[in-house]
């Protein structure tokens, strides 16, 4: 899986609101909005997730959708992003350290300045990581505990339901912030072969299987820093839809879609390969195996995983399979 810094399309910076004025719009999709929200979160080992998680969704829900066509937008592609560059410069030899801790967001140079999102590798990603941030401030008061690290991991998994067709990856918080920068190198590289990149991901403990499904989250990316002549174009011809067409079009691009060369030499891997062509034409296989191991990478370097976290799955509203059922069905229906 390669999540490159040139995926990402810079949206203009929407404004962040306390409250929502949904009255303010008319049409279809906006009113289902207004019944988006669960009602109540999922109960996980006894303990209750916060309901301020429901408040969260339905904030992040209205940044990433897309009401003109109610598809998913460039601020949901950046939060995908986001989420796999939090996390994704752990490896084993870090243990409980680093990983999913907001450091993305958090980390500064000794001048002040920020420093993983100055790195290459994340650029563009400055301007999702002040929405999120402003969301943390927003609902991080009156008690509530919310880290910038859960923002990100809980915010890429609306992003993904947002987009159709993307399934609801299970979802955890009670991570910790930490403000150090993660180590360098730990990314994987847009011109990076097949074999450094297979090593680079079971050294974070994933299999072929697991990278070539975590690489199905280009369905909904865009380029903008490989190619400057070919700036904006996406990674399959349905960027707004959560779909397989990303790997047949891989391994036969159509016209205007825009192929990373890591994507190439991944496609070729002996050991990535077969994995790769096997999610051709089968949704139904890839979004199994593409939750699994989203649900892994969201818990790398966690103390103790799962056992000190709280399960929000339930505040994560479901998805739809396609672009029609989002368009027709109150959005309530997708998200309990």
């Amino acid at each position: 899986m390669h999540i490159p810094s040139s995926l990402l399309v810079v949206s203009a910076l929407s404004s962040m609101t306390n409250a929502f004025d949904l009255k303010a719009y008319s049409n279809n999709a906006i009113t289902a909005f207004e019944r988006a929200v669960p009602a109540f979160a999922k109960r996980s080992g006894g303990t209750t997730c916060p309901t301020v998680w429901n408040s969260i969704a339905g904030d992040l829900t209205k940044m990433f959708l897309d009401p003109t066509n109610g598809q998913c937008n460039d601020d949901a592609r950046a939060a995908i992003r986001a989420a796999f560059h939090d996390c994704g410069s752990w490896d084993k030899t870090q243990g409980s350290t680093g990983g999913c801790d907001g450091s993305l967001i958090l980390s500064k140079r000794a001048d002040g300045t920020p420093d993983e999102l100055n790195r290459p590798e994340n650029k563009g990603l400055a301007d999702i990581a002040g929405k999120l941030l402003a969301v943390q401030q927003k609902w991080n008061t009156g008690g509530n505990k919310v880290s910038v690290a859960d923002v990100i991991q809980f915010a890429g998994s609306v992003a993904i339901v947002t987009c159709p067709g993307g399934p609801r990856v299970q979802t955890y918080v009670g991570r910790i912030d930490s403000p150090k920068g993660a180590p360098d190198g730990r990314l994987p590289d847009v011109r990076a072969s097949g074999a450094s990149l297979f090593q680079l991901f079971q050294d974070k403990g994933f299999s072929a299987v697991d990278l070539a499904a975590l690489l199905g989250a280009h369905s909904t990316s865009k380029q903008f820093f490989v190619d400057q002549a070919t700036s904006g174009q996406s990674q399959d011809s349905t960027p707004g839809l959560w779909d397989v067409k990303y790997y047949g079009e891989t391994l036969n691009p159509p016209a205007g879609v825009f192929v990373f060369p890591s994507d190439t030499n991944l496609a070729k891997d002996p050991s990535v390969g077969p994995e790769f062509k096997g999610f051709v034409n089968n949704a139904g296989k890839w979004n199994g195996k593409f939750a699994d191991a989203m649900l892994r990478l969201s818990l790398l370097g966690v103390p103790g995983g799962t056992n000190n976290l709280i399960d929000c799955t339930n505040s994560v509203p479901k998805g739809t399979q396609n672009k029609r059922d989002i368009r027709a069905a109150p959005i309530n229906d997708r998200v309990r």
